[in-house]
């Protein structure tokens, strides 16, 4: 018999962080204070050019100069970056001889921000540093600043990429995590509705797959995790209903930190591996990629779950307070599959482009992502991926 991850005892692990977090609506503004105590005087900051456009960048850039640091800016990140975008911008903070590195946007800018800190202070060839711990130090100094509450990249030591043959592979190493993150709220109260949306899919998705990890599960990332969850859920519904609410968008942000917390501890599963084609080969936002997937893999887990699906299920819904096992589960994976229902993108793969002609490339390039499936509580073969996903087609 398979053991569930209620099998599986893990009084001994390891646990890391961000060492520096500032939770404070306007925290943006005190940037320059961050820099200075990190002894940098010329940052490189990473960001898109939807944030320039929107206003978003520009405020936390007079805090920077009002404290006498030189700033030099880079827009050019694409969404799911490409690896000649993350070399690009490299290039660019190599010859701005930068001595510190600021993300400002979603998990696209955090992660290139990342691996610019890492590879403009230590050159070495991004081909090479797939996988785990193989990226060498020192990096740059850098400070994370999230605009969308999703991916929580701000506390996490991973940043992917999107390779030349459409593949999605991530560097792995505590030398990715910041030196320090700002989560200020209003620097998401732009957010269009479907961003906030998918974003919030995807932190809880993080939480989820955290506490059901099946591997590295332990009693920090399940307390992160299932707080995540609390605000997540509570939140997103209100966030939704009124993008400018700030103590709600505050909420957000601090679930999708406790959720990226606890999965870059306890990691990620078949949800993400099953995503992580959509975006490749169809550039699906990352978020929605996870909720397209998301119903299908957590009735699969069910049964390899149960008894935590029956636990964040109670914590959910009052409802389920007095349910047993079997019946909370199940209204967990209910719950979960009605609020993806109700969110305002595309709930299908055909709603993406994706055919019944696609799936066989989809299933083989998410069996590669085995650093993800290992962690699964349940096995997940080629056939399972295949059924997954036209499960949803």
């Amino acid at each position: 018999m398979t053991p569930t991850i209620t099998d599986i005892h893990h009084s001994d692990f390891t646990f890391e962080t961000t060492p520096r977090i500032l939770a404070q609506v306007g925290g943006a503004a005190r940037l320059g204070e961050l820099a200075r105590d990190l002894g940098v005087g010329r940052v490189f900051v990473v960001t898109d050019p939807g944030l320039v456009k929107a206003g978003v960048v520009e405020p936390a850039l007079a805090g920077l100069r009002a404290a006498g640091i030189e700033t030099v800016l880079y827009t050019e990140v694409q969404a799911d970056p490409p690896e000649a975008v993350v070399l690009h911008a490299v290039a660019a903070a190599r010859a701005a001889q930068a001595d510190a590195v600021i993300g400002l946007g979603g998990g696209s800018s955090l992660d290139t921000a990342k691996l610019v800190a890492l590879l403009a202070g230590h050159p070495q060839n991004l081909a090479d540093i797939y996988g785990i711990n193989l990226a060498r130090g020192p990096r740059l100094k850098l400070i994370q600043v999230p605009t969308t509450a999703g991916t929580g990249s701000e506390v996490t030591a991973i940043a992917i990429v999107t390779t030349p043959s459409h593949e999605k592979k991530g560097v792995v190493s505590p030398l990715l995590y910041p030196d320090a993150a700002v989560l200020d709220a209003t620097l998401t109260l732009g957010l269009p509705l479907a961003v906030t949306a998918m974003t919030g899919i995807d932190a809880m998705v993080h939480a989820i797959e955290a506490y059901t990890s099946r591997l590295k599960k332990n009693p920090l990332s399940d307390s992160l995790a299932t707080r995540a969850l609390t605000l997540l859920y509570a939140n997103l519904p209100r966030v939704l209903a009124d993008g400018r609410d700030v103590a709600a968008r505050a909420a957000m942000l601090q679930g999708s930190l406790l959720a990226g917390m606890a999965f870059a501890n306890a990691p990620v599963a078949a949800v993400h591996a099953l995503a992580y084609p959509l975006g490749g080969h169809f550039h699906v936002p990352h978020g929605h990629s996870n909720a397209l997937v998301l119903a299908p893999v957590l009735a699969f887990n069910r049964s390899h779950a149960e008894q935590a699906y029956a636990e964040l299920g109670r914590l959910i819904d009052p409802a389920l307070s007095g349910a047993d096992d079997t019946a909370a589960s199940h209204g967990f994976v209910d719950a979960m599959t009605r609020l993806v229902g109700a969110m305002p993108f595309g709930r299908r793969l055909a709603d993406v482009g994706v055919t019944a002609g696609h799936i066989p490339l989809l299933a083989a390039d998410a069996m590669k992502v085995q650093r993800l499936l290992v962690n699964n509580p349940r096995p997940v073969t080629l056939d399972d991926a295949v059924a997954l996903y036209s499960a949803v087609l």
